[in-house]
């Protein structure tokens, strides 16, 4: 399933950021006094009662018939499009007006779970009689909350969880791979997608950005079902002074979010940019099964070499070294038919489990080979470890003491886990519990967990 989205969404000046900065820990979002500080959608990740979702905080709709006002107004509709839940917050001391209403109207057109929260209640204890005015919008479910004082959060956010545990419940298993496409713009993704879906489903142009929403194909051949993402190229932030840009933007990052694989795209004529970096990023980050494809290699093949580039991509890279490198050009097919083997491949491999008694001689074994690092006379002991997850595979390690571990060591023991089960193409993650976590545990160990 992909990470769940809720949309905070509310009129002016009633506390979005403030909540938003409340339920992410962080100050990405300005918050002021005035009006209006926010216009455009900032991001951020909750976790929650085991629910890891993204929050995005919009700026506040007012209906009024300015450009500025219309430019926010479209962010908000796109992050509603985008959200799973949404949050629609009001203000105490604001109370109602048209404004509630139409937003009210507006949210249950969506279909989507609503949530409602007046703010500002800033007094613990019973709420105040005008805060029950507030159930006039229709919303069932509405809470009183204090985001500057963090009051009601925790019964807002076991609201707004719900619906996202239940559609995870829902979820019905898949029997396609999905893909995304991911790139700087005019790399060559839409041609990909043409070629390897064999129509001119995308628009194909020498013109950079010529793709603005995600465009999604079916396709089926010996190596299975797959439905391909082609994504709107990611530029940087400094580039995107256009609505439909950053929009653009924001869908391509939910479609890598989505996928399985990323197909990560290098224009081969331009060599590798920093923004290239930047959409590794969000594939490694997203924990996704990865594959660089190198385009446009005929029209540098001759002045570098495959060892050259790839050296250079290495370096670039360090992060993703488990990712494959393919060079290819879409224009004349070269290399394209190593492609369908090797997503198959890299796919495979972050659904891949893991027996606990097979991880743990694995473990062992390392252990003998390169004894765990010390402080001061203590050794790192690894009572044993568990496969918790696949994409991407996720080891839990029940350790004595979590300052004992050193990164370097972290390093060996996932190069050991690749080199015994050929976790090719896949970020893996390691998750350590200290001896307290491990007592509590035991308990919970059952004969299959065991095998």
């Amino acid at each position: 399933m992909s990470v769940p989205v809720l949309a905070i969404v509310g009129r002016p000046n009633v506390g979005k950021s403030t909540l938003f900065n409340a339920l992410t820990g962080s100050r990405d979002a300005i918050v002021g006094p005035e009006p209006g500080v926010t216009r455009d959608r900032v991001m951020g990740e909750v976790s929650w009662s085991g629910m890891n979702f993204t929050v995005i905080d919009t700026g506040g709709i007012d209906f009024a018939d300015d450009n500025m006002q219309r430019l926010v107004h479209s962010q908000v509709e796109i992050a509603v499009e985008m959200a799973d839940v949404i949050c629609f917050l009001c203000a105490l001391d604001a109370g109602l007006s048209d404004i509630e209403y139409k937003i009210a109207d507006m949210l249950r057109k969506s279909g989507k779970p609503v949530v409602a929260a007046v703010n500002k209640i800033d007094r613990p204890g019973a709420e105040p009689p005008e805060f029950y005015s507030f159930y006039e919008l229709g919303f069932p479910e509405t809470f009183a909350i204090s985001a500057s004082h963090k009051l009601g959060l925790t019964e807002l956010l076991d609201a707004v969880t719900a619906p996202m545990k239940a559609l995870a419940d829902e979820e019905e298993p898949r029997d396609y791979i999905t893909l995304a496409v991911a790139g700087r713009p005019n790399a060559g993704k839409s041609s990909l997608c043409n070629r390897l879906v064999g129509e001119e489903r995308s628009i194909v142009s020498d013109i950079p950005g010529t793709t603005r929403d995600t465009i999604d194909s079916f396709i089926e051949n010996e190596h299975g079902r797959f439905l391909i993402f082609d994504t709107a190229g990611l530029r940087r932030k400094s580039r995107v002074d256009d609505q439909i840009e950053y929009v653009s933007g924001l869908r391509s990052r939910r479609s890598v979010e989505k996928a399985d694989v990323t197909l990560i795209m290098i224009d081969a004529a331009e060599g590798v940019t920093e923004q290239d970096t930047k959409v590794a990023g969000l594939a490694h980050n997203s924990g996704k099964a990865s594959i660089f494809l190198v385009n446009k290699w005929d029209l540098v093949e001759g002045e570098t070499t495959v060892p050259a580039f790839e050296k250079q991509l290495r370096q670039r890279f360090e992060f993703m070294s488990y990712a494959p490198v393919l060079f290819v050009s879409v224009k004349t097919g070269f290399n394209l038919h190593r492609l369908w083997p090797l997503i198959r491949r890299v796919y495979d491999s972050s659904q891949r489990r893991v027996g606990t008694s097979v991880l743990n001689d694995v473990i062992a074994e390392a252990v003998v080979q390169h004894p765990t690092p010390q402080n001061k006379g203590r050794h790192l002991r690894i009572y044993y470890a568990t496969q918790g997850a696949v994409a991407p595979p996720t080891f839990v390690f029940f350790i004595n003491d979590k300052k004992l571990l050193h990164f370097s060591y972290e390093r060996y023991l996932e190069n050991r886990l690749r080199e015994n089960f050929d976790f090719f193409g896949t970020p893996i993650q390691f998750v350590f519990k200290g001896k307290a976590a491990r007592d509590a545990a035991s308990s919970r160990v059952t004969p299959e967990d065991q095998r």
